[in-house]
């Protein structure tokens, strides 16, 4: 059996892997369940990278208002 490496998964995750590697590396991941678990991480990860952030956590938006609220104003004479 071949001996996938994480940017072969990454090709297959894709879709830029050709046809016949697909099928080889479809059926390994039927019989391999240490290459199902690294494909299933790494399908995680890339899902959680691929997701938009929305807006800045709430602890990030309090240390904002509290930094400011903390800060004088200096006006100029």
């Amino acid at each position: 059996m071949k001996a996938y490496t994480p940017e072969d998964l990454v090709l297959y995750l894709y879709h830029e892997m050709e046809t016949s590697q697909r099928q080889v590396l479809e059926e390994a991941l039927e019989t391999d369940w240490t290459l199902r678990e690294k494909m299933g991480v790494l399908k995680t990860t890339l899902e959680r990278l691929d997701r938009r952030l929305e807006s800045p956590r709430t602890e990030v938006i309090l240390n904002i208002l509290r930094y400011a609220s903390n800060t004088q104003v200096q006006t100029v004479p």
